[in-house]
């Protein structure tokens, strides 16, 4: 029994070749590409390879010409099955023998049983070297094509992405806008300066102030990741207590928590963790990893909290990490990295359970490089957190400890 690789993009060839060469008792690989075929190869190490001259991607001349490169390949035989192809550059760019189709089903496994024994054809003239060059004129051509249209669609891709940023840029700035107003005469209305209130009044105006504050947050987001695509972002070096700036965004998620009914677990560190940085964006990136976890922890869930100082190798290694477990349902593997990216949600669809527009850890990435540290995600948490009951995702924020300097204003970068 012999591995074989067949290399056809028909289905019903595929098939009928399958069912030929199985029934004597040969073991066949299918692909359906040229790509696929060369891949394959290298995977599955067949005894001999049937290729088809007109497959997608590449065609058989080159995928015979790849095949040849591959050294531990160097002796398997590799046969053209084809009905449009040429017998002269078939053999000129590698191949040991030429079938033409439509295969005799009977002959067929005695012509493939020769191959793998040694059988080799061989070109009658010397026009071998003619069929290669005009092999290699053409695969220039199609190769200066490709470049061309890979150019030109990296061109629209450019000009999307240029789109794109100006269009989140102004989309905030339009939406930043009439949000003043609002905000002002919100905060008029609840300091009763323009007249009292009734307990009805106050309840609605209190839970349009919050989804008022909810929506500048958002806006604030899209105003930063819209500085970041752009190189704008400008972070500014301020003394600050890191675990002091914990407190605030857990202070102010509180309310949520309470909404979904989530038990919060303090970890916090009771000392002082100072450093430098930007303490404003720091507690807007721990927000987002705050309310990421309210979002996917079910209700009745819990949420583990740590601050701590982390000591590196030397005193200039040192951090200070915003740690945020949940017992939700976690991240599939093949996400992590994707989620971190902006505008990148695991469910995307219009049905998805939870809200979000996929920038919050996006920003919160950012803003942890730019004071020199990290944002990384782990599903399931660290051991140590599963074996406490919080078996969803663990994200891990961290910033270089930085020595205080005066205040000032003074942009990081």
């Amino acid at each position: 029994m012999a591995r074989i690789l067949h290399i056809e993009d028909d289905p019903k060839s595929r098939l009928l070749v399958r069912k030929i060469l199985v029934a004597a008792g040969h073991e066949v690989v299918d692909a359906g590409t040229g790509l696929e075929g060369i891949r394959l190869a290298g995977e599955v190490s067949p005894e001999l390879v049937l290729v088809d001259i007109n497959v997608p991607d590449l065609d058989g001349y080159e995928v015979t010409l790849r095949l040849r490169g591959i050294p531990r390949l160097a002796g398997v035989p590799i046969v053209a099955i084809t009905a449009e192809g040429d017998r002269a550059m078939s053999l000129a760019v590698g191949c040991d023998g030429f079938l033409e189709k439509p295969i005799d089903a009977r002959r067929f496994p005695k012509q493939i049983e020769k191959y793998l024994r040694g059988h080799r054809e061989r070109a009658e003239d010397n026009t071998g070297e003619i069929h290669l060059r005009q092999q290699s004129h053409r695969m220039v051509e199609r190769l200066e094509k490709k470049i061309v249209e890979l150019s030109q669609a990296n061109t629209r891709l450019e000009e999307m992405m240029r789109l794109r940023r100006e269009f989140l840029r102004n989309l905030s700035h339009e939406l930043a806008t009439p949000m003043t107003p609002v905000v002002g005469y919100l905060k008029l209305l609840l300091g009763e300066e323009l007249g009292p209130l009734t307990p009805v009044q106050r309840k609605a105006l209190t839970s349009v102030d919050a989804a008022t504050s909810r929506l500048r947050s958002l806006i604030d987001t899209l105003l930063d990741v819209s500085s970041l695509e752009t190189g704008r972002l400008h972070f500014y070096a301020r003394d600050y207590d890191f675990a002091q700036v914990a407190a605030r965004a857990i202070d102010e998620s509180k309310p949520r928590f309470d909404d979904r009914r989530l038990t919060l677990r303090d970890g916090r560190s009771k000392e002082a963790l100072l450093g430098t940085g930007d303490p404003d964006k720091l507690r807007r990136a721990m927000a987002h990893l705050l309310d990421n976890a309210v979002k996917f922890t079910p209700p009745g869930g819990e949420v583990a909290i740590a601050v701590q100082r982390v000591a590196g190798a030397t005193p200039e290694d040192a951090s200070y990490e915003f740690v945020v477990a949940d017992n939700g349902p976690g991240v599939p593997p093949d996400r992590i990295a994707k989620i971190l990216e902006p505008f990148y949600q695991v469910d995307g669809s219009v049905t998805r359970q939870h809200g979000g527009v996929g920038l919050g850890l996006a920003f919160a990435r950012r803003v942890a490089e730019a004071m020199g540290g990290d944002v990384a995600v782990h599903s399931p948490p660290s051991p140590a957190l599963a074996a406490r009951g919080l078996t969803g995702t663990e994200v891990v924020l961290r910033v270089k400890v930085r020595p205080r300097i005066p205040a000032s204003t003074h942009p990081i970068e």
